[in-house]
C-alpha cells in the first residue's frame, strides 16, 4: 500500500455518557480511505456530477439516510468504480467503564477516533480530515492528541484537520456507513466493533 492516503472521518451518536437520559447508547466513527489524493479527487468529482445530474445545487448536502433508495443506489453506482475502502468502529458505551472516558467527552471522542485509525491496515502518513462543522470545541483537542499520540508512535497520520461536511462530499460519503453501504451491525455487540 502506498504512503499518504487520504482518510475522511465522520461520527454518529454523541460522546456523552448520560445513558438513559438522552445520550446515545453507541458512538460510531466511520472512515472512507483513499489510497491516493487523485482517486479521492475523482470520487468527489463523480459525486459533484451526480448532484448536478439530479438538478441539485452544488451546495446540496448528501444526507444518505434521507435519500430515496433509487437515488442512493444510483449514487453508489456512480462512485463504485473508484478505489476506496470504508471502515467503521462502533463503540457500545454501556460496556465502557474507564472513568476518564466516561467523564470527559473529549477523551472518549479521541479514544474512538484512535480505535478507528488503529484498525485501518496499511495506513501510513495519511492526510486525515474530520467533520468539524458541528463546532464542538473538544474536537480541537483531537489535533493535538493525534499529532503527539498516534502519530508519534505509529506515523499513521501526517496531517489531521477539520473540514466542513456541508462543503466536502467525501466527508458526506463517510456520514452514514451502515445504511449507505449495506454494512450491518451484529447484536449483541462487543464494547468496540470494527466493520470493514
Amino acid at each position: 500500500m502506498a504512503r499518504g492516503q487520504m482518510v475522511f472521518l465522520d461520527d454518529a451518536g454523541d460522546p456523552g455518557f448520560k445513558l438513559g437520559q438522552g445520550s446515545s447508547t453507541h458512538f460510531v466513527i466511520a472512515c472512507v480511505v483513499f489510497e491516493t489524493p487523485l482517486v479521492a479527487e475523482k470520487t468527489a468529482q463523480a459525486m459533484k456530477e451526480f448532484r448536478r445530474a439530479q438538478g441539485w445545487r452544488d451546495v446540496h448536502e448528501f444526507k444518505f439516510n434521507r435519500l430515496d433508495k433509487r437515488i442512493l443506489r444510483e449514487l453508489l453506482a456512480a462512485v463504485a468504480p473508484f478505489d476506496y475502502r470504508i471502515w467503521a468502529v462502533r463503540v457500545n458505551k454501556s460496556s465502557l467503564h474507564a472513568g476518564e472516558l466516561r467523564s470527559r467527552p473529549e477523551s472518549f471522542y479521541n479514544f474512538a477516533i484512535m480505535q478507528a485509525l488503529d484498525r485501518i491496515p496499511g495506513l501510513d502518513h495519511a492526510d486525515v480530515r474530520l467533520d468539524g462543522s458541528g463546532g464542538r470545541e473538544f474536537k480541537q483537542s483531537a489535533v493535538v492528541y493525534f499529532g503527539r499520540g498516534l502519530n508519534a508512535r505509529t506515523h499513521k497520520v501526517a496531517r489531521f484537520r477539520f473540514v466542513d461536511s456541508r462543503k466536502n462530499t467525501l466527508i458526506q460519503l463517510a456520514s452514514r456507513p451502515g445504511p449507505s453501504t449495506g454494512l450491518r451491525w451484529t447484536r449483541p455487540t462487543p464494547p468496540i466493533m470494527c466493520v470493514c
